[in-house]
């Protein structure tokens, strides 16, 4: 019997019933895996990539919550392009860490049997799938970054702290008394990760400005999570319905924290950045670009969690305020 199952009590619990999956939908990705994954149709890209621009930078500094603080400012320019040759480095080990220590995991768990409702066989097919493609992401993201090492001649980087959306999943699940709330607050938090990361690709993917592979790893990785957000969603429906009513309500409580987690500004990692490159008062700065109002979010799409929302028929249930259309 699995972790969820001992805590179900009859399926589906009371209120109304949830939408159904989509099997047409996730037959069909996982059909398209083998033209579509990058991992099949892109590796030379990754493994041969084309000359680095040292005059470009890697990230770009209009991302930065300092970016228009005077103290920044008044840095030497290689310290500012020392910052951006970090801040690309962080940002890259965002994505890592939601693919290792969220998604990943999850999909494992799904796979496991850990979740009631994930037997179909098209179902399993497109989280393999799925799963075999997070893998490949982060080997992208690692050869990107170890590339930017060493054409950077970086020796030495800051201690970074956790991302702060597995921060924030950590705190959670240490505030968890049952162990199925842990696994739902994975789960939630890698439907979260999955349905938005595009979001986050794409701060950089269609980016002119910087390095040419470091945009284009984010915009290969965009590819393949464009359909990981189609099967995201039809799990989600898939799992729901087996939830009892208590299962339920947490579903739909951790959604919005999991939302926070993921589109937030990560201020804790900057300090360190700053200093490392030799920026005086690096805690002044950003402790002024936190308390600045407005600066606190990174991600402002929030398109595909409204869109699971709407077809998972959960608006009366999910407190978020999505904005206007």
């Amino acid at each position: 019997m699995t972790v969820l199952n001992e805590h179900t009590g009859e399926p589906g619990g009371a209120g109304q019933e949830p939408a159904h999956i989509d099997e047409t939908v996730l037959r069909r990705v996982a059909d398209a895996w083998p033209r579509r994954a990058t991992i099949r149709t892109d590796l030379d890209r990754i493994a041969e990539p084309g000359e680095y621009d040292e005059a470009l930078p890697d990230y770009p500094v209009r991302l930065l919550p300092f970016a228009e603080h005077p103290l920044f400012l008044a840095a030497a320019p290689e310290q500012r392009q020392k910052v951006l040759t970090l801040a690309w480095l962080v940002y890259n080990e965002r994505v890592i860490a939601a693919e290792e220590h969220v998604a990943n995991p999850t999909f494992a768990m799904i796979m496991h049997g850990v979740f009631p409702g994930a037997d179909g066989v098209h179902l399993k097919r497109a989280v393999q799938q799925t799963h075999v493609d997070e893998v490949w992401h982060t080997y992208m993201h690692m050869v990107a970054m170890q590339r930017t090492r060493e054409v950077r001649a970086v020796t030495g980087e800051p201690r970074y702290p956790h991302t702060v959306t597995y921060r924030r999943l950590l705190e959670a699940d240490a505030q968890a008394s049952e162990q199925w709330e842990r696994d739902l607050l994975k789960l939630v938090w890698t439907t979260v990760s999955e349905i938005s990361v595009n979001a986050y690709l794409e701060l950089l993917s269609r980016d002119d400005t910087v390095q040419p592979l470091h945009s284009l790893v984010p915009r290969l990785h965009a590819r393949d999570e464009s359909a990981h957000s189609s099967v995201m969603v039809e799990v989600a429906k898939a799992l729901y319905v087996h939830l009892n009513e208590e299962q339920r309500r947490a579903f739909t409580a951790y959604l919005p924290k999991a939302l926070h987690a993921f589109v937030a500004q990560d201020f804790e990692v900057w300090p360190a950045v700053l200093a490392h490159a030799g920026i005086a008062r690096a805690d002044e700065i950003v402790a002024d670009c936190r308390a600045r109002s407005g600066n606190g979010l990174l991600v402002r799409d929030f398109s595909g969690i409204r869109r699971i929302v709407r077809e998972m028929e959960l608006e009366d249930r999910v407190d978020f305020d999505f904005g206007t259309e």
